[in-house]
């Protein structure tokens, strides 16, 4: 009897969904995002990111998407940048592999899911330095990007590589320009920078590159794409077609130096002689698969949790996906 009336009750309800009467719960659906937040830095290295966006990549390729404003956010380093991220004011990052180890271990939910370039800095000194080797960088001061950035970071396991005494060399956190404007007046000795900016004080006359960055690391993991995990999990088909976008912008500006330095010179009006000589000299590369990326930004990981960045060493598992890569190729 129990049976039949259970029964009864089941044939009951699925008669009363189908006319409408009542309603089974719903996954509630993700709210609507109609504008994204795109960070990224003044570096030659992230030319990918201003490609897409002169060309009108970025809001022709998303806007079936519903995007229909794409705000950018320009950044001097990477540190201030993953800030704004953790406080919720970018959806996606244009940044160095590093900045965002040191994010995600303070909560930041994002993920690294496209590569941007390997490479791509010079350690710089003034004419009157005399430069034999890492050793030479004892008692010296060096502006680079603040801690737990790419180059405070290559720097530092560079030096330690070669036995010497972090705490003897003067390693001073500065942006970008904050480092030209030092070195070109004499206030520190060197400065260890991305391009474009090794080649500003070369083409001043004002220093010399010494070390390219991949002499120090080869192949280092440099600039990456970041997105965020609500952008992940609510908006997957978006984030594939901001990897296509992405790898298309890698491609053009691999195939397209001279139209790539010319839309970099006009976003950042620094001296197109200068960008072009900078793409001609540095020893970066722009790529955009994430895999070749993971040897080298795991041991940024170890290093930093080793320098008391981070209070837990994470792992690629914490720092990639690479599924939404992988599944657009």
């Amino acid at each position: 009897m129990r049976k039949f009336i259970f029964i009864a009750i089941l044939v009951a309800a699925v008669v009363l969904v189908s006319l409408g009467c009542i309603s089974w719960p719903e996954k509630k659906l993700a709210e609507k995002i109609t504008t994204l937040k795109i960070g990224y830095q003044p570096s030659t290295h992230q030319i990918a990111e201003m490609v897409a966006a002169e060309k009108g990549w970025w809001v022709e390729d998303l806007k079936s998407f519903g995007i229909t404003e794409i705000k950018e956010f320009e950044f001097p380093s990477g540190p201030p940048e993953m800030q704004a991220m953790l406080a919720g004011d970018l959806d996606v990052a244009y940044v160095g592999t590093a900045p965002p180890i040191t994010a995600i271990s303070q909560g930041l939910d994002a993920k690294i899911v496209a590569a941007v370039n390997i490479n791509g800095s010079n350690l710089v000194f003034k004419p009157d330095v005399a430069y034999s080797g890492p050793q030479s960088l004892m008692g010296l001061a060096i502006g680079t990007y603040p801690p737990g950035s790419i180059q405070d970071t290559v720097m530092k396991k560079w030096l330690n590589d070669h036995g010497v005494d972090i705490s003897q060399v003067k390693i001073l956190p500065m942006g970008p320009g904050d480092a030209v404007t030092a070195i070109e007046a004499g206030k520190v000795d060197g400065v260890f920078l991305p391009h474009p900016y090794p080649a500003i004080v070369e083409l001043d006359g004002k220093g010399k590159s010494a070390v390219a960055s991949g002499e120090m690391w080869p192949n280092h993991a440099c600039c990456s794409l970041v997105v965020s995990g609500r952008l992940m999990r609510d908006y997957p088909d978006l984030v594939e077609q901001l990897i296509k976008t992405h790898i298309n912008a890698t491609n053009y500006v691999n195939s397209h130096h001279e139209e790539a330095a010319r839309i970099y010179s006009n976003r950042t009006r620094q001296d197109l002689k200068t960008v072009e000589y900078s793409i001609k000299t540095w020893d970066g590369k722009w790529i955009s698969d994430p895999h070749l990326q993971i040897p080298s930004t795991v041991e940024y990981a170890r290093i930093d949790y080793e320098m008391n960045y981070t209070q837990k060493e994470l792992t690629e598992k914490d720092l990639f996906d690479t599924g939404f890569y992988d599944k657009v190729r």
